[in-house]
């Protein structure tokens, strides 16, 4: 524990503002935060939300603020407007999917179609991503991909573009002070995303054997630490699969920017997401279908919560363990990655149910136990990823308003903004999304 007098007392003062705040809340204070109930929502004006968005502001905070010029020369921050939620529009047709893309084509990725968001799905607009990034980021990925990690066969080439990873993360890390930083968000994204589909799904994965290969495939965020007699062969393990060359590259390039805190924090979260890819499996190798209430625990750690929670290293600043490791920040963190996680359950449902075999995402879930039509069952799921984000927004202002501390408001709002980018990337990606026919 650091022993600065300033920054335990801040620590101090959030745990106890914090607690106090999830303890007995006022009112007033949640009637000021509640999102309404019905219809398509609106994001009402909230002064501790709007601060979450914007970022701090006064001496000193000038560097915190997207695209920020250098302190000497800064004007002070103009408040940030929130972004509307979006109109429902209509859904449209899947784009038809691209062919392979050849050498002279790498560089710039093509420009993304529009996408149709889900109607009545809660959410935020982004500005298009900064294509000079996108183009850089997605030179630099598969050149990354293919000639240090050898990520894919040459067979799954369109796949991987098809995934627009470099897009994906520029929308997300908008804050991030270079393309090195957005960069290890990247490496990080190919590499799980090699993980689940190597070992659990499209690409030869299987239920059978899967907590084995994710232990090994751990070792390489997490080192071994065995005898001299032992450690080589472990070593060598690390180069016998794609997930393990990605996995100890991308990690190595993330240790280079990341603190000894950071890194714990994302091996931790990683060690939640393979936890539960085993539940998942477990479910798959028996035909098990969970109750929805199972479900939903066990993708609170199947999740996307190893993402934005490096939005600190990848914006180039961090956020101290003992206010990660506050509940109420805690809590922040996992409605934001349950939200995000629903999401790409809504968006991928046509597709998984294209594929082989029973995949279970939340309206599958809700249809089976809860006995009703696939629509209906969809259109729940729309209402529970609703609830998530309004609760996601009220705590995120709530834990503002408790703590402002720079640090604490600039996380929330990289998490806000990671939330936002993410919904953006699955509604543009139309080569790999489209919607169900049930409006």
């Amino acid at each position: 524990m650091c022993c600065c007098p300033t920054r335990w007392a801040s620590w101090r003062t959030c745990r106890s503002a914090a607690g106090a705040t999830r303890a007995a809340p006022s009112p007033h204070l949640i009637k000021e935060l509640r999102m309404p109930d019905t219809g398509l929502p609106t994001l009402h004006p909230n002064p501790a939300l709007e601060r979450i968005l914007r970022g701090p502001s006064g001496l000193g905070t000038a560097g915190l603020h997207l695209g920020a010029v250098p302190v000497e020369t800064a004007s002070p921050a103009e408040p940030v407007a929130l972004p509307e939620p979006a109109e429902p529009a209509e859904p449209t047709k899947p784009a038809e999917a691209a062919g392979p893309v050849g050498p002279a084509e790498l560089a710039v990725p093509a420009v993304p179609a529009e996408g149709t968001p889900i109607p009545g799905l809660y959410h935020h607009a982004v500005p298009e991503p900064d294509p000079a990034r996108v183009a850089e980021v997605s030179r630099r990925i598969k050149a990354w991909a293919v000639d240090e990690v050898q990520a894919f066969p040459p067979e799954w080439e369109d796949q991987f573009d098809g995934f627009s990873v470099g897009r994906y993360m520029v929308a997300c890390h908008p804050d991030a002070p270079s393309v090195d930083h957005l960069m290890i968000a990247t490496r990080l994204m190919v590499a799980e995303n090699a993980v689940d589909d190597c070992y659990c799904e499209d690409h030869g994965g299987s239920p059978v054997g899967l907590g084995s290969r994710l232990l090994l495939a751990h070792t390489a965020l997490d080192d071994l630490h065995t005898t001299e007699e032992y450690e080589p062969a472990w070593r060598e393990s690390l180069k016998a699969d794609a997930p393990r060359r990605a996995y100890r590259s991308a990690m190595a390039y993330f240790l280079q920017h990341a603190s000894p805190s950071q890194a714990d924090r994302f091996r931790h979260d990683m060690a939640r997401l393979h936890l539960g890819y085993l539940a998942e499996a477990a479910w798959s190798e028996t035909d098990h279908v969970p109750e929805v209430w199972e479900y939903l625990a066990m993708r609170q750690f199947n999740n996307f919560r190893p993402c934005p929670t490096i939005t600190d290293t990848v914006g180039g600043y961090e956020l101290p363990a003992d206010l990660h490791a506050l509940a109420a920040m805690q809590r922040v963190i996992a409605l934001a990655g349950n939200a995000t996680t629903v999401v790409n359950d809504l968006y991928s449902y046509t597709k998984e149910l294209d594929s082989p075999g029973r995949h279970l995402n939340l309206p599958v879930v809700i249809a089976e136990r809860e006995g009703v039509s696939d629509r209906d069952a969809y259109l729940k799921g729309v209402e529970v990823h609703n609830d998530l984000m309004h609760a996601f927004e009220a705590e995120a202002a709530a834990l503002a308003a408790a703590c402002p501390v720079p640090s604490v408001l600039r996380f929330l709002r990289g998490v806000a903004v990671w939330v936002d980018g993410n919904h953006y990337w699955h509604q543009t990606n139309t080569y790999r999304y489209s919607l169900p026919d049930f409006w």
